[in-house]
């Protein structure tokens, strides 16, 4: 019986899902809820054929395929990222399907629960309260506030529609290709990145990670914020020169920030974004919601059962075939 193993499902969110139930009905299905690493890793994966990655929590790379010699299929939730070593995997004749899905609400929804956390210490009241002390922040409302809205894709742009519409902002757009006429369609005004920088009392960064993003927001570009801003980013923690974020924060040249994504996931105990006062950090919990979850289950059955019928969908390495 095929084997098929879904890795560091930390929720146990797939043993939820109807059409992966009935996956298991037809296969050896192991929903791994821990992080796999050697030697329990080979123990583990010596007999799996399929594996399920969920997005980027897993290491796909020759060390890896070493402790899973049987491997046949990856099945990669979200996009082929920088994850999967693809040059490895193909090598060993492995074929990578990709298992699109997963839905932009839930991030939407944090990139909003963030900025308002931020702007009216809501993280800091709760543990003022816990620790006996009634302490009132002085809160920044979010109506009428220039909201900067770095990459306005999928999720960007309904961020920006949902401030402008919902929350009366004023939104600033930027992107590679934006024009007035795409930024007019949510609610949004076209600038130039570094006017954004300027002016925008919270920017919130919504950027894929790709050479062209990478490093985007430079020491230099950061600088250009005011004082009195604010700083969220749920997209990737490369998109931006981390240590100098957390300068700024440290010296008072940026109200604070709200965080998702770092350099290093997960954070160090050592790093000093803990230690900040004016920062509210989330573990990279942007798309791990039901919604979410439940999309990337019904994705990946579909690449199962393709997979078991002999003619698998989605497959983002095809040489991958000639190498067996």
């Amino acid at each position: 019986m095929t084997v098929v193993a879904v890795l560091e499902d930390i929720h146990g969110a797939y043993l939820e899902s109807l059409p992966m139930q009935d996956v298991g009905k037809k296969v050896d299905l192991r929903v791994i809820k821990e992080r796999l690493d050697p030697p329990q890793r080979a123990v583990a994966l010596k007999d799996v054929d399929v594996v399920v990655g969920l997005r980027e929590r897993t290491r796909f790379d020759a060390e890896f395929l070493r402790d899973a010699p049987n491997l046949k299929l990856i099945v990669q939730t979200g996009r082929v990222g920088p994850n999967l070593d693809m040059d490895a995997i193909t090598k060993a004749g492995v074929i990578v399907a990709s298992a699109p899905g997963a839905s932009s609400h839930s991030t939407i929804e944090l990139t909003f629960g963030l900025i308002f956390a931020v702007l009216r210490g809501i993280p800091q009241s709760d543990h003022a309260m816990r620790e006996g002390h009634w302490e009132v922040p002085y809160g920044r409302a979010a109506n009428g506030k220039t909201l900067g809205v770095i990459g306005t894709g999928r999720i960007g742009g309904r961020v920006a529609e949902i401030a402008s519409s919902g929350f009366a902002m004023k939104v600033l757009a930027w992107s590679k290709n934006m024009t007035q006429e795409r930024a007019a369609k949510v609610g949004a005004m076209a600038v130039e990145i570094d006017d954004l920088l300027r002016t925008a009392d919270v920017v919130s960064v919504h950027l894929a990670l790709n050479e062209g993003t990478r490093g985007l927001l430079s020491a230099e570009k950061l600088a250009l914020m005011r004082p009195n801003a604010y700083f969220v980013n749920t997209s990737r923690g490369h998109v931006l020169d981390e240590p100098a974020l957390i300068r700024m924060l440290q010296e008072g040249k940026l109200a604070g920030a709200g965080l998702d994504v770092f350099w290093e996931e997960p954070v160090p105990p050592t790093s000093p974004l803990l230690k900040l006062n004016n920062v509210v950090l989330t573990p990279h919990v942007g798309w791990p919601a039901d919604v979410s979850y439940q999309s990337f289950a019904e994705s990946s059955a579909a690449v199962i059962e393709s997979f078991l019928a002999g003619d698998t969908i989605n497959v983002a390495n095809p040489e991958a075939l000639a190498a067996r």
